[in-house]
This record gives C-alpha cells, structure tokens and sequence, in this order.
C-alpha cells in the first residue's frame, strides 16, 4: 500500500538522514552529520530484520497476537519486543499490536543512540522516537485540518528520549476506529505513546470527545501530553508547547 510520506518534510533538521525498508516497516532515521556510511545503514537494517523476524516468529506461534483489539496476556517464552508492546497495549486498553510502529521507532532509536549517534530521531509511519541534545520542533501533519502542517510541538533537550506517536481516522493504513484528524500522544515510552494515540484516536468521532479522551490518557502513567485535532477544533493537555512552522512557501 502506498503510504503519504508529505509529513516527513516536517522531519528537515539540521541532522543527516537516512530511510531502511525492511518489507512493510519503513524507517526514516535523522542523526548527527557525518555519521551516516554504508556500515551504519547495513547494521541498521540488519537490526530492523532481526527485530521483525523476533515479532514474525512469535506471530508464527501465537497469531491471537496479531488479531486481538483487547489487551492480551503473551506466553512466557516472548521476545522483548512482544512483551513490552503487549506491556503498553495493556495500560492503554487496546491490542498489542497498536504499539508496533512506536515499538520500532524506539528500538531502532535507541540502538542507533548506543552505536553511532547521541542525536537520533527515528520516525516509523508517523510515530517518533527522539532523543536530542538540543531543542527540537515537530511538525504536526493533520490531513486536511486548517493546522495540519502549521503547527509544531517544541521539545527539549532534558525531556528526551520521548516518544511523540499520532493516529489518525483519516490518514495512513493503520486501524483507527475513530474521526480524528490527529490524536498524538508525548510519552517516555514510545511504544506507549503509539498505543495510547491509538486508542484517544479510537475515542473521537466530534470535537465533543475531547474532554474524556484527555481523561482517558492523562491517568495512563508515563504519558506527558496529549494533542487532539478535529477538523477546526484542538484540544490539548500536559506538556505540549505549540509553536508556529515557519512558511516552507
């Protein structure tokens, strides 16, 4: 399925970048200049494909898994990555596999920060992992809301690593039982922030639920701020300073 990847003009940083394809889990990785080379890509996507083969695998035993909306309970002999995004599902109240991008993100993300660069964000279907010495701005993509592409949430250094997840009923492939144009979610997990953003996506069909859905997720544990958009109408709570985008003409 081809997938709108406008948003990740709102990823242009002064970092390098590079993207690792790996089936259907597609990465773009933005680090500090000079550091991108042909090992560190190889290494990368020999990464992504150890961690998808992990997930396949399980799957392979265990396909209840993939299938479930609920949160569910794995088998004791589960790799990490199943364990932690059933872990989160579970405190967010949906399945397991609602964390799968933000799982990626923040494992890709945090084996780039151990190997090859201090400064890494690493964004997977929309859903980001960043962790940064300087301050950062995240352009916020809402479909066709009048603040899609206008907005940006300012993260700083000393609240990093984060992760910054959306969903949407709108936009993109993944299973959104709502209508919001973007529900993200700020977490210190990123597989949490991915399956709490599902499920505030879950809950909006009007701007009338955003009241319960910021109920909803500011009890979660872990969670730090939560931006709900609909149509004209946002609604936000926690620790999210909006800024401007400047004009890209």
């Amino acid at each position: 399925m081809c997938v709108d990847r406008k948003y990740r003009a709102n990823l242009i940083t002064d970092l390098e970048t590079l993207e690792v394809t790996v089936k259907e889990t597609d990465i773009f990785i933005s680090v500090s200049q000079g550091k991108v080379n042909e090992m560190m890509r190889d290494k990368i996507y020999r990464q992504v494909t150890m961690l998808r083969n992990e997930l396949e695998e399980y799957l392979k035993s265990d396909p209840e898994f993939g299938r479930t909306l609920s949160p569910y309970i794995v088998r004791h002999n589960a790799p990490y990555i199943v364990w932690e995004m059933a872990k989160r599902a579970n405190q967010a109240g949906v399945g397991p596999m609602a964390a799968v991008a933000g799982a990626f993100a923040e494992l890709v993300g945090k084996y780039i920060g151990e190997q090859f660069s201090r400064e890494v964000i690493v964004e997977n279907g929309g859903d980001i992992y960043l962790s940064s010495q300087k301050q950062r701005v995240i352009g916020i993509f809402a479909g066709e809301s009048p603040f899609s592409n206008q907005l940006g949430i300012k993260i700083n250094p000393h609240k990093t690593p984060l992760g910054i997840c959306t969903s949407s009923g709108k936009i993109g492939p993944s299973l959104s039982l709502g209508r919001a144009d973007a529900a993200v979610i700020l977490a210190d997990s990123t597989f949490l922030a991915d399956a709490v953003a599902t499920a505030a996506g879950n809950r909006i069909n009007s701007p009338q639920d955003f009241q319960g859905t910021i109920q909803y997720a500011k009890k979660i544990s872990g969670v730090k701020g939560v931006l709900l958009i609909k149509g004209d109408k946002m609604a936000a709570w926690g620790d999210i300073e909006l800024v401007p985008l400047p004009n890209r003409g």
